[in-house]
């Protein structure tokens, strides 16, 4: 058993060293907090070519990202959820993403501990966060532009 062990560990660590290796041509997606080679391959690999995408609402309802709506009649409710259509793979990678970028991005920190101070349980902000990032993927990817926190910090300070 240990031995099996061994080997299965270290497939593990050269499938690591063959992603990371294939990362480097995909420095975009690396640029973004919280997004390492084995995330940025599974975000890259769920999303394909970004220009399918027309903006960030319909990358985010691919990812199951979005709020649904319960209504019958006149009964409209008063709870939305995350609708979870589209990629459970892209939203696990970004509901992780979103766990460690909440800790050391200090601009989706800050709007982590506000959706916290304003009464939301920790997974409903984790899950506003996870958003947003999936927001700042499908800009950083379709802008081909670096991840720039001092342009997120402007336009957060713009609609608070």
């Amino acid at each position: 058993m240990l031995e099996q062990l061994e080997f299965i560990m270290g497939q593990v660590k050269q499938l690591d060293e063959a992603i990371t290796g294939l990362m480097q041509e995909h420095q975009l997606i690396l640029s973004v907090p919280g997004v390492g080679p084995i995330l940025g391959a599974a975000i890259l690999g769920e999303i394909g070519d970004i220009g399918r995408f027309e903006n960030a609402k319909k990358l985010r309802a691919y990812a199951g990202l979005d709020a649904t709506v319960y209504q019958s009649g006149i009964f409209e409710g008063s709870r939305a959820r995350l609708s979870k259509r589209g990629s459970p793979y892209l939203r696990r990678a970004l509901w992780l993403a979103a766990g460690t970028v909440r800790l050391h991005d200090p601009v989706l920190k800050s709007y982590y501990e506000r959706l916290i101070a304003r009464g939301k349980h920790p997974k409903q902000a984790q899950a506003a966060v996870a958003s947003k990032l999936c927001s700042i993927i499908f800009a950083v990817l379709s802008k081909n532009q670096p991840y720039d926190p001092d342009h997120l910090m402007k336009t957060f300070k713009e609609t608070s």
